[in-house]
């Protein structure tokens, strides 16, 4: 089942150490199967706000993106971006191959009280 790690990003102001992340980022996902799916793209906000930018980098699994995020590689460049960019980054798991919502919404249904 694939997995994402996903970053909503704030706006910060231009800095070098940034610019060396995102040149040296690629080469810490790369060996766990990862790929940019998002990046450097502009969104289009449809309902709330969500301000800054989204990054989404795509993995096989949830075990390869675990261990991209705690990689000593990738540990050693994250203090680049996190000293100059706030923001809130989850590792989540897709569905898999097949998945139906109705099945989702059946159980939902099912666990409502009786009326």
């Amino acid at each position: 089942m694939p997995a994402y790690a996903i970053a909503h990003l704030q706006e910060a102001a231009p800095a070098a150490e940034i610019a060396e992340y995102v040149e040296r980022i690629t080469a810490t996902f790369e060996p766990h199967g990862g790929r940019f799916l998002v990046h450097a793209a502009q969104h289009e906000v449809k309902e709330g706000s969500w301000p800054g930018h989204v990054v989404v980098i795509g993995f096989p699994g949830i075990i390869e993106a675990r261990a991209w995020w705690d990689s000593p590689a990738y540990q050693e460049i994250a203090p680049l971006r996190s000293r100059h960019i706030e923001g809130d980054i989850i590792l989540v798991e897709g569905v898999p191959e097949g998945y139906d919502p109705a099945a989702t919404a059946k159980a939902m249904r099912e666990a409502l009280p009786a009326e």
